[in-house]
C-alpha cells in the first residue's frame, strides 16, 4: 500500500481445481437450456457446450468465483475495505489458477491522539437592549395591518395592488409578462425603478402605460438586458399601519400579558441562541483542532462521495428557494472540484470522530433516528413513513446513524473540553 494514499493492490490467485469445479457446473448449467441444432435439449456433449459459449462461460465463473476470493483475502490481512475495488490483469485459461489484480481503498490506520482536556476559548455575544428592540420591532411588523388610502395619491411607502401586462419591445411573439392582485411598495429596495417611478403618484382606478428596460445584469435572465411596455391597471393603495409597543401588542404577538413579559422572554431567548451558536463554534474549534492532531491519509472514494454531497445540498438550497440551477451562469465542475480540500478535512474530522464513538463506546438507538427522521420530514413537509422509506431505500438511514454518532462523539470532546469563556 501507498503510505500516502489509502490505496492498495492484491494479486488474487484461484486454484486450478477450484476454477475447474466452477466451470463444469456453470457448463452443466448451460447445457441443460441451450439448444443445439442436431441436438435434444441438455443432451448436446459439454466440450461443445464449452466451445460455443466460451466467453459467457468464462465471464459466469469469473464474476461467481473472484469476489469470494478476493474477500478471504480482504479478510486474511486484516483489510476494512472501503468503496468497490476494480479487478484487471485477468488471466484464464485451462488448467492454470485464475489470476486477477485486485485495486481498491482501505480505511486508514492511526493511533487516536488525546482528545479530552483539549483547551479552547469560547466567545459568547451578550444581548444588549437594541437587540431586543429589533427582535420586538420585526414582531410590530407582522402584526402590521394596511388600509386602504383614498385620500390621496400612491407615495414611497405606500403598497400598490396592480394587475399588469408587459410586452417584450423588440420581441412581439415573447409570452407577456403578466400578474393578477401584484403587490409593488413604492420605493423599497428590491421594487424595480420603472414601477417606481410610474406608479408614484397614481390613484385606484387608474391605468398606466409605461416602459420598463432592465439591466443586463437583472437577476431574472429572461427579462436582463430587454425593454417591456407594460399596461398597469392601479386596484388599491394600501399603507402600513404599525400596532403601538404595548401591553396589547404582546397579548396578539405571543402567551404574555405585558410588554415586559415579552421583552423578558425574547432577551432569554436571544441568548440562549447565541449560546448555542458559540457552543458549536466551540465545537467546530475543537474538531479542527483533532484534525491537525492526526495526519493520515483519506480515501479519495470518500472525498469524492464528500464533494457530490456538498454540492446537491448547494442544489437543493437554490431550488428550495425558487432559483433554478441550470439558469445561473456557474461552473459548477469548477465549483466540485475547488471543494475538494474541505470535503478531504471533513472526511478526515469523520474519521477520527468514528474512532472516538468506537472508544467511548458511543451507540445510536432506533428511537433517535427516527426523531431524526420526523424532523426531516416535516422541515421538508412530507410524511415520516415517506421519508424513511426512501432513505432506507437510499442508504440514507446509515448516514444519518453515522452523523449522530460522530456528532455526540464530538459533543464528548467538548464537555471534557477546558474551555476559557468570555463575553463579547
Amino acid at each position: 500500500m501507498d503510505a500516502a494514499t489509502c490505496k492498495k493492490e492484491l494479486v488474487i490467485e484461484i486454484p486450478v481445481d477450484v476454477v475447474r469445479k466452477e466451470t463444469q457446473s456453470v457448463t452443466d448449467q448451460y447445457r441443460k437450456l441451450a439448444r443445439i441444432p442436431g441436438f435434444r435439449k441438455g443432451h448436446a456433449p459439454a466440450s461443445l457446450i464449452q466451445n460455443r459459449f466460451s466467453k459467457d462461460i468464462q465471464s459466469e465463473v469469473v464474476q461467481s468465483l473472484l469476489p469470494k476470493f478476493f474477500e478471504t483475502a480482504v479478510k486474511d490481512q486484516n483489510l476494512l475495505v472501503v468503496g468497490r475495488a476494480h479487478f484487471d490483469e485477468l488471466k484464464f485459461e485451462n488448467d492454470k489458477p485464475l489470476t486477477a489484480k485486485a485495486s481498491f481503498e482501505v480505511y486508514p490506520a492511526f493511533e487516536l491522539k488525546e482528545y479530552k482536556g483539549l483547551a479552547v476559548e469560547e466567545e459568547v455575544a451578550a444581548t444588549k437592549d437594541e437587540d431586543v428592540e429589533q427582535t420586538l420591532e420585526r414582531l410590530r411588523e407582522r402584526a402590521a395591518t394596511f388600509e386602504v388610502v383614498e385620500d390621496r395619491p400612491a407615495a414611497d411607502g405606500d403598497f400598490v395592488t396592480v394587475n399588469y401586462q408587459g410586452h417584450d419591445t423588440n420581441d412581439a411573439v415573447a409570452k407577456p409578462v403578466e400578474a393578477k392582485d401584484a403587490t409593488v411598495q413604492l420605493g423599497a429596495e428590491g421594487t424595480v425603478a420603472g414601477f417606481n417611478e410610474n406608479l408614484r403618484g397614481a390613484k385606484a382606478g387608474e391605468t398606466r402605460e409605461f416602459n420598463v428596460e432592465y439591466p443586463a445584469d437583472y437577476a431574472q435572465k429572461a427579462l436582463a438586458g430587454k425593454t417591456y411596455a407594460y399596461r398597469a391597471e392601479i386596484l388599491a393603495i394600501k399603507k402600513k399601519e404599525l400596532p403601538a409597543l404595548d401591553d396589547e401588542l404582546a397579548k396578539t404577538v405571543s402567551e404574555f400579558q405585558t410588554l415586559e413579559e415579552l421583552r423578558e422572554r425574547i432577551r432569554k431567548d436571544l441568548q440562549e441562541g447565541r449560546e448555542q451558536h458559540a457552543r458549536q463554534a466551540t465545537m467546530q474549534k475543537l474538531l479542527e483542532e483533532l484534525i491537525k492532531l492526526h495526519e493520515f491519509p483519506v480515501p479519495d472514494v470518500l472525498v469524492e462521495e464528500r464533494q457530490q454531497r456538498k454540492l446537491e445540498t448547494t442544489l437543493t438550497r437554490l431550488v428550495s428557494q425558487g432559483i433554478d440551477p441550470r439558469t445561473i451562469d456557474v461552473d459548477w465542475r469548477k465549483i466540485r472540484d475547488e471543494s475538494r480540500p474541505d470535503a478531504g478535512k471533513d472526511v478526515r474530522g469523520a474519521l477520527i470522530l468514528e474512532k472516538i464513538a468506537e472508544a467511548e463506546k458511543i451507540e445510536v438507538t432506533d428511537e433517535e433516528v427516527d426523531d431524526l427522521v420526523r424532523a426531516m420530514a416535516e422541515e421538508r413537509r412530507e410524511t415520516p413513513a415517506a421519508l424513511k422509506t426512501r432513505l432506507t431505500q437510499e442508504g440514507g438511514l446509515d448516514r444519518i446513524k453515522s452523523s449522530r454518532r460522530n456528532q455526540k462523539a464530538l459533543e464528548l470532546v467538548y464537555q471534557s473540553a477546558k474551555i476559557n469563556r468570555k463575553n463579547e
